[in-house]
């Protein structure tokens, strides 16, 4: 993730386990545009058993309107959402608070800033979506455990992310474990109810495995595949066409025999890191019920 901030802003770290924590634009440590960086563990009291798994930076929490008119959406592997107000964040403590109770067996995966306008997207493994309007989720204190944002298809089924949208200005990009990917209007996925179990995302078979990833992108994005065995390839999102909703979608990436996709993330687009992509194998797009 990229964020351009002022050293007086603050940076909210999210875990697995539902706590946050915060640290000042200036507590970061600097370092070049070419260094590793610091573990954010060394940086932030975490306990050591949890995992960061979410950060949002977030302009002023001394601001009483821009704390009141904002919120934390969350979402957990599960399928659970939750919507708080920013200004319960607006209180920092050193040992972190809890932003989620997390039930047995969930975690928390994605944490995303609105302004109470927003549309949510949630994608799960077994390549459905679901699309809603944020209002149809109330705001809970801090300690509340959330309300259901999808339902899972089955036992192994699980979210592989959340997107939050303003306006149709943004397409969205899902991508698949052995390297399929694909991306679509947003208008192609029908605003439904909270909690129903969506509509299909990508077209999944043997080949491509299952989703990975979901993602809000624009022509301006770049994003860094990388894999289990250590690979990464930047992608232009300029070079992916758009496609229909219930298509398989394109190869991204040529994997070796027992490698899968391990994450999708955004990056700087100065930033001339990893492979360039080879040119996009396409599949047959053929249009599915």
């Amino acid at each position: 993730h990229l964020y351009v901030a002022s050293m007086h802003n603050t940076m909210l770290f999210f875990t697995e386990k539902g706590r946050c924590y915060w640290l000042k634009v200036y507590e970061i440590p600097e370092g070049s545009r070419t260094s590793k960086g610091r573990a954010i563990q060394n940086v932030i009291n975490l306990n050591p058993d949890d995992k960061v798994r979410a950060y949002i930076h977030v302009r002023d929490l001394s601001d009483r309107e821009y704390v009141n008119n904002n919120y934390i959406v969350l979402g957990t592997r599960k399928g659970v959402i939750k919507k708080t107000v920013l200004e319960a964040y607006s209180r920092p403590r050193q040992n972190g608070i809890m932003a989620i109770q997390i039930r047995e067996g969930d975690n928390l995966i994605e944490a995303k800033m609105t302004n109470g306008n927003h549309e949510v997207i949630l994608a799960v493994k077994s390549g459905r979506a679901i699309r809603f309007p944020e209002h149809t989720v109330r705001p809970m204190g801090r300690v509340a455990s959330g309300v259901r944002g999808i339902t899972l298809s089955g036992p192994d089924d699980e979210v592989i992310g959340m997107v939050c949208v303003e306006n149709e200005s943004e397409d969205i990009l899902v991508v698949s474990e052995k390297g399929y990917g694909k991306r679509s209007r947003l208008g192609d996925y029908r605003i439904t109810n909270r909690g129903g179990k969506g509509v299909k995302t990508i077209r999944l078979t043997e080949k491509t495995g299952r989703l990975i990833a979901l993602k809000g992108v624009t022509d301006t994005d770049d994003l860094m595949i990388i894999t289990r065995m250590g690979l990464a390839i930047r992608l232009a999102v300029s070079e992916l066409r758009v496609m229909g909703r219930t298509t398989q979608g394109v190869r991204l990436i040529n994997l070796k025999e027992g490698d899968s996709i391990a994450s999708v993330a955004y990056v700087d687009v100065e930033n001339n890191g990893g492979e360039a992509a080879e040119p996009l194998e396409e599949e047959p797009a053929e249009e599915v019920e």
